[in-house]
């Protein structure tokens, strides 16, 4: 699997507009704002390319965030992909974010994240949402990937990208 079978084209975000400025990485509650602020934006994103109603946002942001708190999505390395699976959603959909300075997200590392991918998928395709979470980290594993990747600007920069690399880079 691709990860531009997936992803939303015209919902990538090469700029979060999320700041952590004055965040304390140690605050668990300014992290979870933080979180929230991220995930928001990138669900709104989805949600203006019309991926899902309007009406359905609220909720599938909480979704996401319930399911940060069973344990964090930042997997290291400048990586995060929050993911839940919500009735509202017919068909695996996601979106790619990237924050130049890097978030504070909890990650396993400890270590800010920089690229942010988030995976939606409908509640009874959970070996879907298996394979793209996995077609992620392996595509997230090349550093020389994720370095090209940070360095890109637009989203036509970002989706070249992602259309070269091959399933796993």
């Amino acid at each position: 699997m691709r990860l531009t079978n997936f992803l939303v084209r015209d919902a990538i975000i090469p700029r979060l507009s999320v700041s952590a400025a004055g965040v304390n990485p140690d605050d668990a509650e300014a992290v979870g704002r933080v979180k929230e602020q991220v995930v928001a934006e990138m669900s709104g994103s989805l949600r203006a390319a019309g991926c899902f109603r309007d009406g359905d946002l609220p909720d599938i942001v909480r979704a996401v965030m319930a399911r940060e708190r069973i344990g964090t999505t930042g997997i290291g390395q400048g990586i995060a992909i929050p993911h839940t699976r919500h009735p509202a959603i017919d068909r695996l959909i996601g979106t790619l974010a990237l924050a130049s300075d890097g978030l504070p997200f909890k990650s396993l590392d400890t270590e800010p994240a920089f690229v942010f991918v988030l995976l939606l998928s409908p509640h009874d395709q959970p070996g879907v949402h298996l394979r793209a979470l996995e077609a992620v980290v392996r595509t997230m594993r090349d550093e020389e990937f994720v370095k090209r990747l940070r360095a890109c600007g637009t989203q036509d920069e970002i989706w070249n990208l992602l259309e070269t690399a091959a399933p796993g880079w």
